[in-house]
């Protein structure tokens, strides 16, 4: 279920502080957050953000097209490996068997 349209996207208020203190500063460092349930509001566009996946921080920088979009969207916390060689010898197996049923 998303938000209340007149609620407005819900950002942390130390995020938006931390933005605000960022805007004003010439040298730009990222912005370190736990945050990923935050929207991100035309104010982050080009500021660099550090979201933390669960266990390392990635780096982003914020683009238009970023904006209304959340924050951990951008910092997958699951890194998928491949299947396993396993996998592929046994659905070899089970198609060749499901053709030599088909060709009978």
């Amino acid at each position: 279920m998303s938000r209340a349209v007149w609620k407005g996207p819900f950002v942390e208020e130390s995020l938006i502080k931390k933005v605000e203190k960022q805007q004003n500063q010439p040298n730009k460092k990222p912005i370190k957050t736990w945050s990923r349930k935050s929207t991100i509001i035309p104010e982050f566009v080009g500021l660099s953000f550090l979201i933390y996946n669960g266990r390392k921080f990635i780096p982003l920088t914020i683009s238009e097209d970023m904006v209304g979009h959340k924050l951990g969207e951008f910092a997958p916390t699951r890194t998928f490996a491949g299947h396993t060689p396993a996998d592929k010898k046994a659905a070899k197996v089970e198609s060749a068997e499901g053709e030599k049923k088909d060709s009978k």
